[in-house]
This record gives C-alpha cells, sequence and structure tokens, in this order.
C-alpha cells in the first residue's frame, strides 16, 4: 500500500502523462527518420488511417502547413506508394486523399516490435486496472479534443 498523499500522487500522474507524450514524439521522430519520411508526413498518414478520407485542405489545416507544402508532402507520400489521390465526387475540381491499400500493412509492419511491447506491457494488467487505464487514455483523447476545439474558437 502506498503512503504518498493524493498530491503527490497526482503530481507523479501528471509528470508521468507529460513525459508519456513526449517520449511518444520522441519515438515517432525515430520512426519517421528509419522509414524515410519527415515527421509531417507521417502524421498525415496517421491522420489518414484515422479518418480514413481526407481533402489536400483538410490535411494542410492538421499538419499545419500551406498548400504548397501539403502537395508537396501529397507528391511524396504518393510516390511512396502510400496514399491514393482520387476525384471528390463532391466537387469536381476537388480531390480525396486516401491510403494506398497496401499501405496499412506496410505501416503495420513498421511497428510490430512496438505493438509486441505493448501488448506485453498491458497484458501484465488485472482487468479491473485496465478498466481504469482505458478509461484514463479515454477521457485524455477527449480533454485534448475540448482543449483543441477552444484554441480554434479563440481564432
Amino acid at each position: 500500500m502506498t503512503t504518498a498523499t493524493k498530491a503527490e500522487l497526482t503530481a507523479r500522474a501528471l509528470k508521468a502523462v507529460a513525459e508519456y507524450g513526449a517520449h511518444l514524439t520522441l519515438f515517432r521522430n525515430a520512426m519517421s527518420e528509419w522509414a524515410g519520411l519527415n515527421v509531417t508526413d507521417m502524421e498525415c498518414l496517421r491522420l489518414l488511417f484515422l479518418k480514413g478520407v481526407a481533402t489536400p485542405t483538410e490535411l494542410a489545416r492538421h499538419t499545419g502547413l500551406t498548400s504548397g507544402a501539403a502537395t508537396a508532402m501529397l507528391d511524396r507520400l504518393e510516390k511512396a506508394g502510400l496514399i491514393e489521390r482520387r476525384p471528390n465526387p463532391d466537387d469536381r475540381r476537388g480531390t480525396l486523399i486516401t491510403p494506398a491499400p497496401a499501405a496499412a500493412e506496410r505501416v503495420r509492419s513498421w511497428f510490430t516490435s512496438a505493438r509486441a511491447a505493448q501488448e506485453e506491457l498491458i497484458s501484465s494488467y488485472a482487468e479491473s486496472e485496465l478498466e481504469i487505464i482505458a478509461d484514463v487514455f479515454e477521457r485524455f483523447t477527449n480533454l485534448w479534443d475540448q482543449e483543441r476545439e477552444k484554441l480554434r474558437s479563440d481564432q
């Protein structure tokens, strides 16, 4: 049983969250370099796998790139066989970006070691602990969405 106070445990948890975020960023940067892509290319792929489809404008906004830089990024990803450009049925001048059919498996293979390590770590917890862990990450996901919306509404 712990003898730490709630304040100490709160500080420890918040420090752990901050360190998790920083170390995840370091891992993502290393993975991007290893894969021969830049960090923004990887962020674009992550967004596409999450959303399934996006316009170049959406990807530019989400990655913070200008339209010209986003076009260059999409050219690189298309050349690497990771994305496809398709006509937008709702806008005949527009384009939709999707992951290339083989991209998901290719990118998934890059993370085999990390996924195995995550599964080993998470399997060491009891069901009741997993409920708490899942709840915390789900709540943090919602928290970041809410904070992002606050930033957008302040613009």
